[in-house]
């Protein structure tokens, strides 16, 4: 499938338009990093509307993202294509639970997801190489995102603990 065909049927069909991250998956210079940057606008939509409200979006999307994205990998017939990037939005998504107040957290959280999702430690690599499907691309950012959201919160709270902040 050519770029044309997959910014054509973004703009066309809602699964792709959700794959894609509103687009963002069609950028030729780093779509992962710019889908995540396109989660940050989303996330401080549902964020304010309270903890389980923003759980509830995070699951739902999780949920959501394991069919989409396999419906729209098997449609590209390619296993995890890298213009698909909801997975991106969960995992930052994730990261940013009980985000901190101010945007140099939502800042560091990017990073940390970032860096998580690219480097692929362990349990990410494993679960990027063993699951297939949509749990399959979804899975490995869960788990960037999960340990993001660990270290953003460990920072931020031995920051309290030793009145940094």
């Amino acid at each position: 499938m050519t770029y044309n065909d997959r910014a054509k049927k973004t703009f066309q069909h809602p699964l792709y338009f959700l794959a894609l991250g509103f687009g963002s998956g069609l950028s030729k210079w780093m779509p992962g990093t710019a889908g995540t940057v396109m989660a940050v606008p989303v996330y401080l939509l549902f964020a304010p509307l309270g903890f389980w409200w923003e759980l509830g979006v995070i699951f739902a999307a999780l949920v959501a993202g394991i069919y989409i994205c396999d419906w729209v990998a098997k449609d590209m017939a390619i296993k995890d294509p890298g213009c698909i990037v909801w997975d991106e939005f969960v995992g930052l998504w994730i990261t940013l639970i009980l985000c901190p107040p101010g945007w140099y957290w939502i800042v560091y959280g990017f990073v940390l997801f970032r860096i998580f999702d690219i480097a692929k430690p362990w349990p990410v690599s494993w679960l990027d190489k063993n699951l297939t499907g949509g749990l399959g691309i979804m899975m490995d950012d869960v788990a960037a995102g999960l340990m993001s959201l660990v270290c953003l919160q460990l920072t931020y709270w031995s920051a309290v603990s030793l009145n940094w902040l």
